[in-house]
């Protein structure tokens, strides 16, 4: 066996979907035990529990598109759905369809948002390449 093939944990690797999973819970995702956000969409600069730097993230406008990207997918085809079966009057049909949107949007982006940081954090992507943790 040669030198060159190193364990996940000599090499640094952090495992992707635990770590997507604990962003979308909106926690640190080095511990997943302190919250990862404050106000609504405000990441922390430190993880309250294991002290993980958190504040070199660059999730920028990725979690708005995904955000679009999945009540797009999702809502389109649900709109057509309820227009070809119920025929319902327009005004109806757009009031709920844009409570719907909203609702799902502010839903999603927070979630979204922790889950690019921990993307980001388990790729060691922006800052998040300290080898100790």
């Amino acid at each position: 066996m040669s030198d060159i093939s190193m364990t996940d944990a000599q090499s640094g690797e952090r495992e992707l979907w635990p770590a997507l999973a604990k962003g979308w819970r909106q926690k640190c995702p080095s511990c997943g035990q302190g919250k990862l956000l404050h106000s609504y969409l405000k990441v922390n600069d430190t993880c309250e529990a294991c002290e993980q730097e958190l504040h070199h993230h660059r999730a920028d406008d990725g979690p708005a598109y995904l955000t679009i990207l999945i009540v797009g997918h999702i809502m389109a085809p649900a709109l057509l759905i309820a227009f070809k079966t119920f025929r319902p009057e327009p005004l109806v049909l757009f009031g709920i369809f844009a409570v719907g949107c909203t609702a799902l949007s502010l839903y999603l982006l927070p979630r979204l948002k922790g889950a690019v940081v921990g993307f980001q954090w388990a790729r060691r992507m922006h800052g998040f390449d300290d080898l100790t943790r």
